[in-house]
């Protein structure tokens, strides 16, 4: 059974609320980096997707030949883009 004197109350309290904000400050730093994580492995994705996984041209022109001969072989609706990854350029069949 617990004191029912204020001065042992208080105690009790603050030994409470020390012990739940140093269980919070680990919960959040635990919480931040799984975000961390995923945020990188996101990145990651989309790196891989828009860019690694793609043929990279050097310049516009070398991708607006690309197009042409795309074209002429029965593929239509491509348009190029400068690649924020690589600085390269892309081809890609989803207008911007």
């Amino acid at each position: 059974m617990t004191s029912r004197k204020r001065s042992a109350r208080q105690k009790q309290v603050e030994a409470f609320r020390a012990q739940l904000s140093s269980g919070l400050d680990e919960v959040y730093a635990r919480a931040q980096a799984e975000h961390a994580a995923a945020d990188s492995r996101r990145e990651e994705a989309y790196r891989a997707k828009s860019c690694e996984s793609k043929n990279r041209y050097a310049t516009r022109w070398d991708a607006q030949e690309a197009i042409a001969s795309c074209a002429a072989h029965g593929r239509t609706g491509l348009t190029c883009y400068r690649c924020d990854f690589c600085g390269g350029w892309h081809l890609t069949s989803h207008p911007r």
